[in-house]
């Protein structure tokens, strides 16, 4: 048998990405709702469809700073005070002039009513007189106190803005599963409301395990190895709007690595790990978690699943309230891919975030690529959309270079379990990394 079929031989006896990740978020429930404050929603998802009880605007106002008329008054049709011969301006090239017989501004309050000939000046805002039409920008006048002359006559209903003109009462603002964003407070609070029903961020606890780790600030040597997983990891979740908790590194200690896994089930939503998850001699998280105790397998199955880089991932509950945890590979690269395949789309699931998935595109590959049989690969990519429409992608380092080509990409190829060659030019998917750059 020759090496590609053993490799091939081997890959078979893994288990598809798709199936994994289908048996564990089928395990997973979003998190109880909780009705808060509309200053502490923002970054939660909603539990429930948000309705407005009140139109935006609530009433018909100024939208410019000016004078609100009728409009027949500025178009010749009206009985004005006068008309001023001018080059330009109004009806027949001459300016309009009205009566200015008050001021409102945006805290007014008492209704008043527009007489033929007159107008009121008002700020942007301000609630507009009965009768009115039109606003007629300052800047179009000779912003008269007493009397103004008009010198540009607007089009009827310029600068007026009428009630539930944007939003009527009954409109549904957002769906359930809606991110709450800064515009969607601001919309929620303009239409009335002040508390909404939301999913709770999920509160994630980071665990690096491993007697070789060491903190960050130092090199690493023989025997050491610097922890980057915790730090890179914690940040991982706290992107995907989790509440995340770095506990730091846990030694290969069995009862220490227990007791600390049940103390993080008290302030913990999910749980994640990283190292141990092979079936090395060292790989002491895999031994623990998934030990069977009588009868009774571990509460944690560990699965050699067809991806790549990283086969070893983990999942299950710990403690008594039975919390999730995620276990993945120790190699940095392995995690960070680890955590965009099972993690993120867990803690998308437990906030009621919807889709669980990132967005994903398909690009020509500008580069020929090769990919191990049998494995379904996430390679690091930068993607760009092209100008006469459509996405290129140019692969970067992968496979045991992962963590470098993660440093620059914005997007992760993925390469199907069939696919060994791509060949520049060909289409492949690719999902889109929301780095802010």
């Amino acid at each position: 048998m020759t090496a590609s079929a053993d490799a091939e031989a081997a890959a078979n006896e893994l288990t598809p990405l798709a199936d994994y990740l289908g048996s564990v978020l089928r395990r997973l429930r979003a998190l109880p709702p909780l009705d808060l404050d509309l200053t502490q929603a923002h970054g939660n998802v909603l539990a429930e469809d948000v309705v407005a009880p009140h139109s935006f605007p609530a009433f018909d106002q100024s939208a410019v700073d000016g004078y609100a008329a009728r409009w027949e008054d500025i178009s010749g049709g009206g009985r004005g005070v006068g008309y001023v011969p001018t080059q330009s301006g109004g009806p027949g090239g001459r300016n309009v002039r009205l009566n200015v017989v008050g001021d409102l501004g945006a805290a007014s309050w008492r209704p008043v009513r527009l007489t033929p000939g007159a107008c009121f000046s008002v700020a942007a805002g301000a609630p507009l007189p009965l009768a009115a039409d039109v606003v007629v920008p300052v800047e179009w006048t000779d912003q008269g106190m007493a009397a103004v002359e008009i010198f540009r006559v607007p089009k009827r209903g310029y600068g007026v803005r009428r009630a539930g003109e944007e939003l009527p009462a009954g409109t549904l603002l957002a769906r359930a599963g809606t991110y709450v964003s800064p515009a969607l407070v601001a919309v929620f609070a303009a239409t009335g409301i002040g508390h909404v029903v939301v999913r709770p961020s999920p509160r994630v606890v980071i665990v690096a395990t491993g007697d070789e780790l060491v903190d960050v600030g130092r090199g690493s040597q023989p025997g050491q190895t610097v922890d980057a997983n915790s730090h890179a990891l914690t940040a991982a979740a706290a992107e995907v709007g989790a509440l995340a908790y770095r506990v730091g590194i846990c030694d290969d200690d069995p009862e220490g690595l227990r007791g600390l896994l049940e103390d993080q089930t008290l302030r913990a939503d999910l749980i994640i790990t990283t190292g141990g998850t092979g079936t090395g001699p060292g790989d002491m998280v895999r031994r623990i978690l998934s030990r069977r105790e009588g009868s009774r397998a571990g509460p944690v199955t560990f699965t050699e699943v067809a991806l790549y880089p990283g086969t070893s991932l983990g999942f299950g509950t710990v403690g008594a309230e039975e919390v999730p945890v995620v276990c993945l590979p120790g190699d940095t690269g392995s995690a960070l891919i680890g955590f965009e395949v099972l993690a993120r789309p867990a803690i998308n699931l437990l906030a009621g975030a919807e889709p669980v998935f990132r967005p994903s595109v398909r690009a020509h590959l500008l580069e020929t690529i090769s990919s191990p049989v049998g494995l379904r690969e996430f390679r690091p990519a930068h993607v760009a959309e092209r100008r006469g429409g459509g996405y290129t992608v140019q692969p970067l380092n992968g496979g045991p270079y992962t963590l470098s080509g993660l440093a620059e990409a914005n997007g992760l190829m993925v390469l199907g379990e069939r696919v060994t060659t791509a060949a520049a030019g060909s289409t492949v998917d690719v999902l889109l990394l929301d780095r802010r750059r």
